[in-house]
């Protein structure tokens, strides 16, 4: 069993979205530790607010077929496959960690190279896994966190943490 950690988020009528994602999730996955919710300002282009948390989650399935799984969901949440990277979407997974695999290939990186750039990722993620440690920067993600400027992005709780 791997233990998997995926950021969840959507701008397109986020809250009904992420439920449904988390159902999704529970059901291919079993048991979650959620994060809490967090709203932020989009990223990389102009658009409404979005919704972004991270789950956890122990899986027998190796990362690809985690990854095809993740897709599915996207696609039950409303996802096109087509959508552009940089635009509104009613659900974007991305993995962050898996175990401490380390992946580089065109279409997957492990661990996440923007987990420890993006507020979104990092803050969500110190809310499950504060005493994880980052498998390439050798540090917890609690103290990964507490260096991070949270005035750079401003996050604010919408829901608490489940776990």
């Amino acid at each position: 069993m791997a233990r998997v950690y995926v950021a969840a988020g959507s701008n397109v009528d986020p809250l009904p979205h992420l439920e449904l994602a988390l159902q999704e999730l529970a059901r291919s996955f079993g048991p979650l530790s959620v994060s809490a919710w967090y709203r932020n300002q989009a990223v990389g282009f102009a658009g409404d607010d979005f919704i972004n948390l991270v789950v956890g989650f122990d899986t027998p399935l190796g990362v690809h077929d985690t990854q095809r799984r993740l897709r599915e969901v996207e696609t039950r949440c409303g996802r096109p496959r087509d959508a552009p990277k940089w635009a509104a979407r009613s659900m974007d997974l991305d993995i962050l960690l898996y175990a401490d695999l380390q992946v580089d290939e065109p279409q997957l990186k492990l661990p996440r190279p923007d987990l420890l750039v993006r507020p979104y990722m990092l803050g969500p993620l110190a809310d499950i896994a504060a005493d994880l440690r980052h498998p390439t920067a050798g540090r917890t993600i609690a103290e990964l966190w507490a260096q991070f400027d949270p005035a750079a992005h401003q996050m604010i709780a919408v829901r608490p943490a489940q776990r």
